[in-house]
């Protein structure tokens, strides 16, 4: 009896040893494979399926620099080809052709034609070459203006002091009345037009400009330059003005579309350019006494277009401002 009883009692502790040893190697495979998977998960191992793909693509989208580069880059694309098309168009395109008046548009004519047989793709193209052209040389008047007085600001209090009278005296004046005063003055054409523009157009830039110098002149590298010997003409530029570079680029792209509105804006009053001279504003002012006639084509078309190259400068400069992550566009005006 007493070796039936040790015999099933050893035959017990067997057993629990079996079941510890069954239960010990079940944890280690689970140990085993939660870890390889937690290591495929952290660093990769494992091949990554198609929502890590589609979820490190939406991350590279949402990048915002990322962004910038591929909005800026297409919008130089769209306004280098249209202002070039524009430039290198022969003269004959916009011809008139009696034989083709008051056409809707059609594949051979893609915007119509007006009431002298003229191809308003042609025209709108060579427009907005003509309005890009303005936009430029009045956004670097402005800028000019807006860095030299902002330079001279931070020069003197009493300058200063001047300088801001100033910048209050034309940002309390509608740019359009002065636009038309100062377009009047100059006798219009391109040349008068654009430098209208880049005198109505400097005070919130110049307002950038003086803040910012403003603020670089308590810098400490610049106070040891002065103490260094360097007079003031030297400090400004050596080590302010390429402190500046950035924000006056960005500042005069924000100008760009501005002006080509203001231009339309001026141009189709009448005060602009000349009737000879193909610009949107002239399109524009023209077609008002056709729409009633319904050739809508002759005001949509290039009105959209206008637009569009609007809209692409406004993209570039706040492409940039996030790449150089200077201030809000909206100062810049």
């Amino acid at each position: 009896m007493k070796q039936t009883v040790e015999r099933s009692s050893e035959q017990t502790t067997e057993t629990a040893k079996i079941q510890k040893v069954k239960t010990a190697n079940q944890e280690v495979r689970y140990n085993i494979n939660t870890g390889s998977l937690q290591a495929g998960n952290g660093t990769g191992t494992s091949r990554p399926s198609r929502k890590d793909y589609t979820a490190a693509r939406d991350q590279n989208f949402r990048n915002p620099r990322q962004r910038a580069v591929i909005w800026g880059s297409l919008a130089v694309i769209w306004i280098a080809v249209v202002w070039l098309t524009g430039r290198l168009l022969p003269a004959g395109s916009t011809l008139t052709s009696l034989m083709d008046r008051n056409l809707a548009p059609t594949w051979a004519h893609p915007f119509g034609t007006d009431w002298l047989g003229r191809d308003m793709f042609m025209r709108t193209l060579k427009g907005l070459a003509t309005s890009i052209q303005v936009g430029l040389l009045a956004a670097c008047g402005g800028g000019l203006i807006a860095l030299l007085l902002g330079l001279a600001a931070a020069s003197s209090k009493a300058t200063d002091r001047v300088i801001s009278w100033i910048i209050d005296l034309f940002l309390s004046v509608p740019h359009l009345v002065s636009l038309v005063m100062l377009a009047f003055v100059f006798g219009g054409g391109l040349a008068g037009v654009a430098a209208a523009i880049a005198l109505t157009h400097w005070p919130n830039l110049a307002r950038i400009v003086r803040a910012e110098m403003i603020q670089l002149k308590s810098a400490e590298y610049i106070q040891v330059s002065h103490k260094l010997g360097q007079s003031r003409l030297q400090v400004a530029m050596q080590h302010m003005l390429p402190h500046l570079v950035p924000q006056l680029f960005v500042g005069i792209l924000l100008i760009f579309p501005h002006a080509i509105l203001h231009e339309a804006a001026i141009t189709f009053l009448g005060l602009g350019l000349s009737p000879q001279q193909p610009a949107i504003g002239i399109i524009l002012s023209e077609s008002m006494r056709y729409l009633s006639a319904g050739m809508w084509w002759l005001a949509f078309f290039p009105g959209l277009a206008l637009l569009l190259v609007v809209r692409a400068f406004d993209v570039l400069g706040n492409s940039l401002k996030t790449l150089t992550g200077t201030g809000s566009s909206r100062e810049v005006r």
